[in-house]
């Protein structure tokens, strides 16, 4: 018989204190980001009941869906790549957008979140794997960006956030997840005043113990949480 919802969170949950006490960090410190591409609504309610207060999504339209049918208190965060002319839309539907990776959509996102009357936290995405298939600021280019979004008085960078490559073995990505943590720590210094980079979101079902120990605060948990998706 396969582990319910709410156990799977548990476990996920364990597995993070232990993985955030090897490396001598608070537990409390970690949040799970259920990512819920492709999940049915019926799962994901189960999951919220299981305590579970942050919702993923990678598309706008999908979370527009699902925002009609789960009216739960949860947090809402954008986890996919984000479209220009899709940014009204997803002002409107999220409360946090981890993708921010180029000044184009700054500037969008900050033009309709004025017009919403709405104020919205961002992460900067980062590549620091340099895939031609993900999405991402270049490490060089994040400091300008931060800068970009502490210009708009309707958004709040609050971190960064990366994708790594898919390796076997979870070890592969550890070098993305502390090159990640010391790009933070570098910025923090010279990030424009009243910026506090806290949120490092990064790790997944596959890696999310290592990314803990590098330093993750918000880890994005789809398989482990909800099994394997349907093709």
């Amino acid at each position: 018989m396969s582990p319910t919802i709410r156990e799977r969170c548990e476990g996920i949950k364990e597995r993070v204190a232990r993985a955030a006490l090897r490396s001598g960090r608070d537990p409390s410190e970690i949040r799970l980001v259920a990512a819920v591409k492709s999940v049915p609504v019926g799962r994901i309610l189960e999951a919220v009941e299981a305590g579970v207060e942050m919702l993923g999504e990678n598309y706008v339209q999908e979370a527009q869906r699902l925002r009609e049918q789960i009216e739960k208190p949860v947090q809402w965060h954008m986890i996919g790549h984000l479209q220009s002319n899709k940014a009204r839309q997803a002002v409107r539907l999220f409360d946090v957008i981890e993708t921010v990776d180029r000044e184009k959509i700054v500037k969008e996102l900050q033009r309709s979140a004025h017009l919403e009357g709405k104020r919205l936290e961002v992460l900067v995405q980062v590549d620091l794997a340099g895939e031609v298939t993900k999405s991402g600021a270049k490490a060089d280019q994040v400091l300008e960006l931060i800068e970009s979004v502490k210009a708009c008085e309707n958004l709040r960078c609050a971190g960064l956030m990366t994708l790594p490559p898919v390796f076997d073995d979870p070890e592969g990505a550890r070098p993305v997840f502390s090159g990640l943590r010391e790009l933070r720590d570098r910025l923090q210094p010279l990030v424009p005043s009243g910026v506090e980079l806290k949120e490092l979101s990064m790790g997944m079902s596959g890696d999310f113990e290592v990314a803990v120990e590098e330093g993750a605060s918000l880890v994005r948990i789809g398989t482990a949480l909800f099994g394997a998706r349907n093709p």
